[in-house]
């Protein structure tokens, strides 16, 4: 397989140790491999690169990509991650688009976001998966929005989200493997960014899912379960 997409649930460290051990190991077959992670978006590229290079300490590579600002969860659950990554040089590639774009998209749609910010839209979104579009609107059910926020928009937004990691990845993948590190929900049967990055790629993949022991999960949420304490 050219991609493996290891998902987590955000707060679980021992989902971060599967991801770590998954990485060392595709490492040790493929030193030339890139690990994807929907934690940065595409703006903090340069400085994603310069982590790599290992040229930034953790504070100010902190600063530089706004982590408490963007991605907001404790940087200790990452930590050992990208520091494997900066101590073996190994190329990092941020997945995300900026948060504000999917936010504006859920309460004003796709149509009226300014020039600038369509700028970083995928080149093509689909919304035809209806197993997709059934789970977004679950979770769609779960939201409290203040103001009315419509399902089409919503969906809209969760589209372009996934698209423009997947696009993302096909863009970064060139010749190597790929290690995708995002939330579950992102890879679960694999309609979110898998399915749509493979379309762009044609490369081989395998999806991992971290899951609770004693959790109810169906055998084909992803090609692996991975069963943690």
């Amino acid at each position: 397989s050219r991609v493996l997409y290891v998902g987590e649930s955000h707060t679980d460290r021992t989902h971060h140790e599967i991801q770590l051990k998954i990485i060392k190991a595709i490492f040790a077959r493929h030193p030339s491999m890139v690990v994807g992670m929907e934690m940065f978006d595409q703006s903090y590229q340069d400085v994603l690169n310069m982590w790599s290079a290992g040229e930034l300490d953790e504070k100010t590579f902190l600063r530089k990509t706004h982590w408490y600002a963007n991605w907001r969860y404790d940087f200790s659950l990452y930590r050992d991650i990208l520091n494997f990554i900066k101590e073996n040089h190994i190329r990092l590639v941020g997945l995300n688009i900026p948060s504000h774009i999917p936010a504006k998209i859920r309460v004003g749609g796709i149509e009226n976001l300014r020039n600038e910010e369509k700028k970083h839209l995928p080149k093509e979104i689909d919304t035809s998966n209806p197993a997709h579009r059934k789970y977004v609107e679950n979770v769609f059910k779960q939201h409290h929005f203040k103001g009315k926020v419509e399902f089409e928009d919503f969906y809209s937004a969760q589209s372009v989200w996934e698209d423009a990691m997947a696009e993302a990845i096909a863009e970064s993948l060139n010749d190597d493997v790929m290690v995708v590190l995002a939330g579950n929900g992102h890879i679960q049967f694999k309609y979110g960014i898998p399915e749509r990055a493979f379309r762009r790629t044609d490369a081989a993949f395998r999806t991992v899912y971290p899951a609770k022991v004693g959790s109810e999960v169906e055998l084909d949420i992803a090609d692996y379960i991975w069963v943690t304490p």
